[in-house]
């Protein structure tokens, strides 16, 4: 992509409102123009490999199917791969952090204002990361306090706690024995200074950590 050529975008969301809006607000900036769309992820994922997208802009949740992590995933792990701009309303950890692992861009809310799209499709195009403001906050406060911090698995596992599952479930869901299960409830409790998988919950759920 040459200096003065336009930024070729790929809408990827479930929703057709959600698309026609994004469309309207991105083409009506100039350098922008909008290729295709996609209504699922695995949709997402074939039309980016064509070789013409710069940037995609992707959901995290599609319904049924591959999510917008696993998309971006293997969108990214092609060679000459587009850039791959979250767009969604979830800010958990539970959502953020396997997305940016994946190899996403940058991360921004529905919720940004028009002018802040544009801009984070442009900081994208040249490889140049934007965080939402309370995405980025909590990502700093990680590398602040990394011992409070959960990991992604210790997340993955108090967000299936909030879904009601028994540790033997747990286990089952993430291949792991009942033992590992506990040993990572564990180091939860210590972490949140909590003593119950109640309480786990409803802090986790109040750092952001979560999603209820």
């Amino acid at each position: 992509m040459t200096d003065d050529a336009p930024i070729r975008l790929l809408l990827a969301d479930d929703h057709p409102v959600v698309r026609a809006g994004l469309r309207a607000v991105l083409e009506t900036e100039p350098g922008l123009v909008v290729m295709a769309e996609a209504a699922t992820a695995e949709d997402a994922v074939t039309r980016a490999a064509a070789g013409d997208i710069d940037v995609v802009l992707m959901d995290l949740q599609f319904g049924k199917g591959m999510g917008g992590a696993e998309a971006t995933a293997q969108i990214t792990a092609r060679p000459d791969a587009p850039r791959v701009l979250i767009v969604t309303t979830y800010d958990s950890d539970a959502d953020t952090l396997p997305a940016i692992e994946a190899g996403a861009t940058g991360y921004l809310l529905k919720d940004a204002p028009p002018e802040d799209l544009a801009a984070a499709v442009r900081t994208a195009a040249a490889g140049r990361t934007t965080l939402a403001p309370t995405v980025a906050d909590r990502l700093l406060n990680r590398l602040r306090a990394p011992g409070t911090a959960l990991t992604r698995r210790e997340t993955e596992v108090l967000t299936l706690v909030a879904d009601g599952l028994s540790n033997q479930a747990i286990g089952n869901r993430l291949h792991l024995t009942e033992g590992t299960v506990k040993s990572h409830l564990a180091r939860i409790y210590a972490k949140l200074d909590v003593d119950s998988r109640t309480a786990a919950v409803a802090t986790a759920t109040d750092l952001g950590i979560i999603r209820r």
